[in-house]
């Protein structure tokens, strides 16, 4: 589920808030960033269990409005086609989400289902659902292209459900925009089934990316004064207290990986860090790295100490 830039992006916040705090205990952050990562997943499979109150909700909702007093034609025959969507249904059926939700206890919807009723609501009231409730049948094409448009245009979005991850757990709130990317990921990728195998991905792909967290956390502290003389050596002109110090610790996990990750290519690191700079600095920071970055590689590359082997050559 995790890409190399997830984790870049959660090594960069340990950085940053090691150097808010001071903190000089490298084995307590090491266990705290992966605990943060292990989180993420926690916060992915939430919001994928959202999906499946909700279409629960829509079911419990049509069964009441069947038995109302006064229930017009509509309420006895309803359009079922959103409780039937298959890529709920499979949600809904998936084995595997439902041991993860009762294994680490995550079923949050079920003591705070007013979230659930809201974000129903605004499901009803948006053109994409009156549009896709036009006809009674869909493809399964439809109904995934339904589903992925609700999560990105009114799920995602929505000012309420960011207060309540906010709430639950501060640091969901930087993590929302990778696990958003990771659910609409999922979902285009999700194929018609009829058993309950519906598989979700896992957290890091292979044990190497775990261990590409720790080690580049590790070795950017570790190294950390020496990255920092590199810096100022490029940056003569510059009062130190200028450099923004999220931009310090994208710069220095890049020298780092320079120098200490030989299978990681030059133009790989650089485009990596210029991409998160864009997302999490400021403005003009991936113009003020990406300079930086050009002048420590060249240089680094004409006195022989990049290193690099294998892919990092390419």
């Amino acid at each position: 589920m995790l890409t190399r830039r997830h984790i870049r992006v959660k090594v960069m916040q340990s950085l940053y808030s090691i150097e808010q705090t001071q903190s000089d205990n490298l084995d307590k952050e090491e266990k705290f960033l992966l605990y943060s990562i292990d989180q993420m997943y926690d916060l992915f499979l939430i919001n994928l269990q959202l999906l499946v109150e909700i279409k629960k909700h829509a079911a419990d909702y049509l069964s009441k409005s069947k038995k109302k007093h006064l229930a017009t034609s509509e309420d006895k025959n309803p359009n079922t086609k959103f409780i039937n969507n298959e890529v709920l249904l499979l949600l809904e059926n998936s084995v595997q989400l439902k041991t993860e939700i009762d294994h680490k206890k995550l079923n949050l919807w079920k003591l705070d289902d007013e979230y659930v009723k809201i974000l129903w609501s605004k499901i009803k009231e948006s053109e994409l659902y009156t549009d896709y409730m036009n006809t009674t049948l869909s493809s399964f094409r439809e109904d995934k292209d339904f589903i992925l448009d609700i999560f990105k245009e009114v799920i995602a979005p929505n000012d309420k459900l960011y207060e309540y991850f906010e709430d639950k757990k501060l640091t969901w709130i930087d993590d929302l925009p990778l696990i958003n990317t990771a659910i609409i990921k999922m979902l285009r990728k999700i194929k018609p089934s009829h058993d309950e195998n519906v598989s979700l991905p896992k957290l890091y792909k292979d044990m190497d990316d775990k261990k590409f967290a720790t080690d580049i956390l590790k070795k950017t502290v570790l190294n950390g004064n020496e990255f920092t003389e590199e810096i100022d050596s490029k940056t003569p002109n510059w009062d130190k207290d200028r450099i923004a110090e999220l931009d310090k610790a994208i710069i220095k996990m890049a020298i780092c990986e320079f120098v200490k990750f030989p299978s990681i290519p030059v133009k790989v690191t650089i485009n990596e860090y210029l991409e998160i700079a864009k997302e999490y600095s400021t403005p003009k920071s991936s113009i003020f790295i990406n300079g930086i970055l050009d002048k420590i590689s060249k240089e680094y590359q004409e006195s022989g100490k990049l290193n690099k082997v294998g892919r990092g050559l390419m």
